[in-house]
């Protein structure tokens, strides 16, 4: 944007240097457009001439460190970052499965944002820093200055668990709060962006960098404004969406292509595509319709105008329900069921997950007016795909495996919101607003001789796809397995004709499936696991690394216990001795999680 800006002006750069100035910083991060930023400010200090990059010299060091699961968190520090490095502070980012957990002795002033997987758990990257903080070996932390944000889903029971144990146990060791734990829903940028300001303000009175000479450097919020972001997603073409179940399938799941052409969008074999959407329309007419108000009514979202039509279907979740709206129409409504669900907060977060607003509106009826409505529900948030493709592979294109969410409440259908949008109302030739979120915490192995094994039940097997098509296209040596499985053989094995092929080619050296519902005794993978459980630990002994790509709640736990008990059979180990040994594989980064 900013760039464009530039071209637009009185500019000394010509046209062709401006687009080469677009394309040399249409990848960076802000961390590095951050950095760019200070070192074309020397240049510019002795025309003609490389001038040395102005250096700091600190009175401290602030420390920025982040556990995240899927990006948000990441995403939140490099933005503290760059904030911090406009204020002059002298910090710096690490993800907090790079940091030494007993450097924290050596800090002053730490700010951590962490986000919080699955069931109050960790994320991966944090699970060693999470061990050792609530251990005897934690250091006393009396020099530290420190504050948390958190980030999580207040659906789920142990909301921003990760972010409150970190915070609560440097609180113990000793450490002083520069301010209050933020505890963050899924929409976070408002809270996030205040506790940033905060934080930052007060890590600054006692914390300073001098910089030997002048540096004036461009905004670096202008500059990452130019690159395609979650804030600011490339309005794409849906070119391909195709099913991929058969007909007489339980399940309805498509096989999306989505057209990068000029974006300068990167991604790689491991990544995700963040999906804006949009509601259906119908759905919101008969929102609209229940609440007795007029479709043109105008309302306001962060200070923005909207009309009450516009709002529901462009800015505001209506297919999930959070258990805090449920708890608004009890009281609007006067409902005794739903105050009796709201009672029990077990029920509730039952009640919200199996709901949507609709649901809970015909619950009983209720007057409110259109703008306490908008309050009460959540914005929007995008939804995250594991990417089915690489781009080695597919160029300017990226491929989603997409289970459209459908299920029957009473006599209508409910569909999801992401899922619904692409694979129901999104025709081919739509535009689609995406962003690419880059997960390093799942990554083929750098060395391509490496052998991979891949766990990966229904839509699980996305990824997998694009790490087979990154490793036919850099010829890589390594043997790879794979384990599917789905209800049915006939309706329900995604992308067979593409395994079989790899599989006769020989890059995919072995695959087994499972398909439940095609015999009386129900087979998953993790039963193929334990029938393979010699060779399973022969190639884990070898150096294999091992992916698992699905459901958190049941599948991943189910293919946890089951890499437990193999390991303990066949490295007659303990069963705590094969956690040991699956925490070690962890902390390699050769057992990796993409689970949801």
């Amino acid at each position: 944007m900013l760039l464009k800006e530039l071209s637009s002006l009185a500019s000394p750069l010509s046209e062709q240097q401006v687009s080469l100035l677009q394309q040399a910083t249409a990848e960076l991060s802000v961390t590095q457009l951050a950095w760019v930023s200070g070192y074309l400010a020397g240049v510019g200090q002795n025309a003609g001439q490389l001038a040395p990059l102005a250096q700091a010299q600190p009175a401290g060091k602030l420390t920025i460190l982040y556990a995240s699961q899927t990006g948000n968190a990441k995403g939140v520090a490099e933005e503290l970052h760059a904030a911090a490095q406009a204020q002059d502070i002298n910090a710096e980012v690490v993800n907090v499965a790079d940091y030494k957990a007993k450097s924290l002795k050596n800090e002053t002033h730490l700010l951590i944002v962490a986000s919080t997987n699955g069931e109050g758990e960790p994320p991966d990257d944090a699970i060693e820093f999470h061990e050792f903080l609530a251990s005897k070996k934690a250091p006393k932390l009396d020099n530290l200055k420190y504050s948390v944000l958190a980030l999580g889903d207040s659906s789920y029971e142990f909301f921003c668990q990760t972010g409150k144990d970190f915070d609560e146990r440097l609180a113990a060791l000793g450490a002083e709060r520069v301010c209050e734990r933020v505890d963050c829903d899924v929409d976070y940028d408002k809270d996030a962006a205040n506790w940033t300001e905060q934080a930052l303000a007060e890590v600054k009175q006692t914390l300073s960098a001098e910089t030997s000479g002048s540096v004036v450097s461009l905004p670096v919020s202008a500059l990452a404004a130019s690159q395609y972001n979650k804030k600011n997603p490339y309005a794409a073409e849906l070119s391909l969406n195709q099913k991929i179940t058969g007909r007489d399938s339980a399940k309805d799941v498509r096989h999306v292509e989505i057209d990068l052409a000029d974006s300068g969008l990167q991604y790689q074999a491991g990544d995700a595509l963040g999906v804006w959407f949009e509601n259906d329309r119908e759905l919101v007419a008969k929102i609209i319709a229940r609440l007795g108000l007029k479709a043109d009514e105008l309302v306001s979202i962060d200070e923005q105008e909207y009309s009450l039509a516009d709002a529901l279907t462009e800015k505001l979740e209506i297919t999930q329900t959070s258990g805090a709206f449920v708890e608004a129409w009890a009281a609007w409504s006067a409902s005794k069921k739903l105050q009796t669900v709201v009672a029990n907060k077990d029920k509730l977060r039952e009640y919200a997950a199996n709901h949507q607003v609709i649901d809970v509106l015909l619950e009983k009826k209720a007057k409110v007016i259109a703008q306490d409505f908008v309050d009460a529900l959540r914005k929007i948030t995008p939804r995250l795909y594991s990417i089915a493709s690489a781009q080695a592979e597919v160029e300017d294109e990226v491929h989603l495996t997409v289970g459209v969410v459908s299920y029957q409440q009473g006599d209508e259908q409910r569909l999801g919101g992401a899922s619904g949008f692409l694979g129901a109302r999104a025709e081919e030739g739509a535009q689609v607003k995406v962003f690419v979120e880059h997960n390093d915490n799942f990554r083929l192995p750098s060395n391509p001789d490496t052998p991979v094994i891949m766990v990966g039940p229904g839509t699980g097997i996305a990824p997998f796809r694009a790490f087979m098509q990154q490793r036919d296209a850099s010829d890589a040596e390594g043997k790879n397995w794979l384990f599917f499985g789905d209800q049915t053989f006939t309706q329900d094995f995604l992308y067979q004709t593409e395994w079989q092929g790899y599989l006769k080619s020989g890059l995919l050296s072995k695959l087994d499936v499972a398909f439940s519902r095609d015999q009386a005794d129900k087979i998953y993978v993790q039963d193929r696991l334990r029938e393979n459980a010699e060779e399973v630990f022969q190639w884990l002994e070898e150096g294999a690394h091992l992916y698992i790509c699905g459901d958190a709640n049941r599948m991943a736990k189910d293919v946890h216990q089951a890499l437990i008990d193999i390991i303990a059979e066949q490295g007659k180990q303990s069963p705590e001795q094969a956690e040991e040994y699956l925490k070690q594989l962890r902390s390699a980064k050769r057992y990796q999680k993409d689970v949801y």
